[in-house]
Order: structure tokens, then C-alpha cells, then sequence
């Protein structure tokens, strides 16, 4: 988040909410949040797509074997688009998803992916509505954007298999809430919800 952003204010926030988000954030300690606010839209959602329905180790490799494929550098939407299907293939990229980056690079270059400036003015509902019309980009991969490039504050993805069973073990519930259902209670954590997910991504197994 910005420099601008007190997450001392946030946690307060949470732990008045009652004695199971005192008791989460008690365990789990101040939130450390790690935006990459540097990262053009282009590049964030390039990273997502990588690490979508994966473990993080899984997606860590992947983007790892992408950048070596340029030198240890991140590709430009030309680059992208000039690389074959076969090498993006070895980098561990399903052929959907190869269709999704090829896609978000020539979305890059004909403006359909905004830049950092136009992001930064745009409404969350308004960018997720644009950048959805690209194929193999759903909300929760522009809601990984709002978070972790544009460092929206108020951020719920209620799509997260992470949140919801966070939420499940933080409730002590038999099963969990569903999509609507996380969205409701999640009105509740405004205008924190980035920080409620940031903390029920790590709710003790």
C-alpha cells in the first residue's frame, strides 16, 4: 500500500470486529504487506495469470523459468507475442493460458489494458469490466491487480478458494461460505477488506 496507509489503523478495524479476528491477528502479528506497486497493469496481470488455480511455489517457477527466457528481464508485449507456443510450453504455461498472456500483449499494445496512469483513475468495477472482455481473464485475476499493483485498499476477492477456507477455519464452520455469501459478510470488513484478505490467507490450518 502507500505510504499514505496505516495499517495500524486497519487492524484496529479488524480486531473490534469480534473475538475471532482479535484472536487471528493476535496469532498471526502485525500485517506486512508486500505490494509491487512499480508494475504496469500489462505486466501484473501477465504475473496472475501465471499463478492461477497454482500453489504460489508453482507460479514462482514459472515466472521464474519466463524471465530467463529474456535474459532475467520481463518481456515487452512484443516480445511476448513473438515467442512461440512451444517455448512458452517449457516455461510451464498450460495452452489456455498461453492464449491468455498472447492475448493481454496485444491488449497492451492496442490500449485495451490501460497503463499504470490510466489504472490508477479508473473505479475498480470499471477495470474489472474492461480488462474481463480479454479471454482467460476472469475478476479474481483483475482483483490480484487491484491488490498487489494498484494497492486498493477495499479488495475482496470472494472467489478465493484461500479466503473462503480461511474464513471456514476462522468461523469454525462445517462448510464454506460461498461466493455471495463471502461477499455479504464481507461488507462487514469495509473499508479494510484488502487487510481481512491479507489476514484469512493466513488463518492457522
Amino acid at each position: 500500500m502507500s505510504a499514505t496507509v496505516n495499517y495500524t489503523n486497519a487492524t484496529d478495524f479488524l480486531t473490534n470486529l469480534d473475538d475471532d479476528w482479535k484472536g487471528l491477528i493476535q496469532i498471526v502479528g502485525p500485517c506486512i504487506f508486500t505490494p509491487q506497486p512499480e508494475r504496469e497493469p500489462y505486466e501484473a496481470l501477465i504475473r496472475a495469470v501465471a499463478y492461477q488455480q497454482l500453489h504460489a511455489k508453482a507460479g514462482d517457477a514459472i515466472i521464474a523459468r519466463l524471465l530467463k527466457l529474456y535474459e532475467h528481464t520481463f518481456p515487452s508485449p512484443q516480445q511476448l507475442l513473438a515467442t512461440d507456443f512451444d517455448t512458452l510450453r517449457t516455461c510451464g504455461f498450460s495452452a489456455r493460458k498461453i492464449a491468455t498472456l498472447k492475448g493481454i500483449a496485444d491488449g497492451a499494445l492496442n490500449g485495451l489494458v490501460p497503463s499504470r496512469t490510466d489504472a490508477d483513475a479508473m473505479t475498480d468495477e470499471d477495470l474489472i469490466t474492461r480488462l474481463i472482455a480479454l479471454k482467460g481473464i476472469g475478476r479474481w485475476t483483475v482483483e490480484m491487480l487491484l491488490i498487489f499493483t494498484l494497492e486498493r485498499m477495499d479488495v475482496l476477492p470472494a472467489d478465493d478458494f484461500g479466503i473462503v477456507e480461511g474464513y471456514k477455519r476462522l468461523k469454525k464452520l462445517a462448510a464454506a461460505p460461498n461466493r455471495k455469501e463471502i461477499h455479504g459478510i464481507g461488507k462487514a470488513w469495509s473499508p479494510y477488506r484488502t487487510i481481512a484478505a491479507w489476514y484469512l490467507w493466513r488463518v492457522p490450518k
